[in-house]
């Protein structure tokens, strides 16, 4: 449990490492046994946030109805499922690599990376602020994107082109599932299933 914790410590120091640029914070993690666990809760509250800040959109709309089922389903379902559509991000991503490229690529040292990685996608809890709604909605998946890239590039030897490659099959995967959950369930005809900017469902 010390060891769990003093990783947790540690947490605040990667982030910061994280929000200043500083890519090296991925080597820092990629071997590290004990930041599993932190980089994975990075993931699951980036998620939670992302959720959270569709909610809070649709409550500052002040709609007269529906705040509880976005809630429920963008906030809570939402951003529950958004955290098993990124692990299958990361599994693509690895088996890319490893079965498509021939590119040895260990799901474990991926899955501290790309977790930490995803921290971005918690700016999208400020879409609740209406006139920058979008903004901060693609702000927060396209940073994601480009740090996953950075990521895997870390955790892994493949050549810039196949990190290219695999990253984006993973991430295609992730905004196509979470697209079609958009339109599950929806509140009003205006987003289903999903969290932050992929809980608009965009179809007439």
């Amino acid at each position: 449990m010390e060891f769990q914790g003093a990783s947790f410590q540690n947490l605040g120091s990667w982030l910061l490492k994280l929000a200043r640029l500083d890519l090296t914070v991925f080597d820092d993690i990629k071997d590290d046994v004990s930041a599993t666990v932190p980089a994975l809760t990075v993931a699951v509250v980036a998620s939670f946030l992302s959720g959270l800040g569709s909610w809070l959109w649709w409550v500052f709309q002040d709609f007269p109805k529906g705040g509880s089922d976005v809630f429920v389903k963008s906030f809570v379902l939402g951003s529950i499922l958004q955290v098993g559509v990124w692990f299958l991000w990361v599994y693509v991503a690895a088996m890319v690599l490893s079965k498509g490229l021939r590119v040895p690529a260990d799901l474990n040292r991926l899955l501290r990376t790309m977790g930490l990685a995803f921290a971005p996608m918690g700016i999208a809890v400020l879409m609740f602020i209406s006139f920058l709604t979008v903004p901060f909605g693609v702000i927060a998946v396209a940073a994601t994107v480009v740090l996953t890239y950075v990521a895997i590039q870390a955790a892994t030897d493949a050549e810039p082109q196949q990190v290219m490659l695999a990253n984006v099959i993973g991430f295609v995967i992730f905004a196509v599932i979470l697209g079609i959950l958009a339109n599950l369930s929806e509140v009003y005809n205006t987003g289903g299933l999903a969290p932050g900017l992929f809980f608009f469902n965009l179809n007439p």
